[in-house]
């Protein structure tokens, strides 16, 4: 399957994510606290290659596939290349530098349920909202189990590995997540006509 068709499916499906995310939202009242970051600078943050593609292909079609890869081959901090603080002193207050761009397990993280070893659904969030949200989590944890349509981490991660098996199961930390998708798509158009809206396509 082309690199195009991999994106188009991989957007497809965070379409339809965040569509189900908001109405999540929309019942729960949880949502993040504008301006925080934190999630983003847990140094152990892990997500397959396949999730990244379409940020990939995105820097490829404007020419800077090859310069953020060489940036990502000599990193030394674990933390997420993409993210942005807001000064150094402040690492936990930021965003993401390509927010349309992100990851599955970003758009997860926070609204997505996993399954305990018994079967219930389980809201993976982080602490400051556990803690500032508290009526709120604890009344959407219950409503989960009584029927609230909630987006399930299996569930997503097994459609976006229909898409591509081989990438959509290697699961290695968030740069090399990022480098190993970068690296598919320049790979992949070595000896292939560039794609419609390259820069350098007439």
């Amino acid at each position: 399957m082309s690199i195009e068709n991999r994106v188009r499916l991989v957007e497809e499906l965070y379409k339809n994510l965040d569509l189900e995310i908001a109405e999540f939202q929309t019942q729960t009242k949880l949502g993040c606290i504008a301006g925080c970051g934190k999630c983003c600078t847990k140094p152990d943050i892990e997500a397959s290659p396949l999730e990244f593609l379409p940020w990939a292909f995105h820097l490829f079609l404007n020419g800077d596939a090859e310069a953020v890869l060489a940036k990502l081959k000599v990193k030394q901090s674990s933390i997420c290349h993409i993210y942005q603080p807001l000064s150094l002193l402040d690492s936990n207050s930021g965003s993401c530098g390509d927010y349309p761009y992100r990851g599955l397990i970003c758009r997860l993280f926070g609204f997505g349920a996993t399954k305990d070893k018994y079967g219930a659904l389980r809201l993976a969030t982080c602490k400051i909202i556990k803690e500032s949200q508290t009526e709120n989590f604890n009344t959407s944890t219950e409503a989960i189990n009584n029927g609230l349509p909630v987006p399930v981490f299996t569930d997503y991660y097994m459609n976006l590995s229909q898409i591509d098996f081989r990438m959509g199961n290697v699961i290695v930390p968030v740069n090399t997540a990022l480098k190993l998708a970068i690296e598919e798509v320049l790979r992949y158009y070595a000896y292939r006509d560039l794609p419609e809206g390259f820069p350098n396509c007439a």
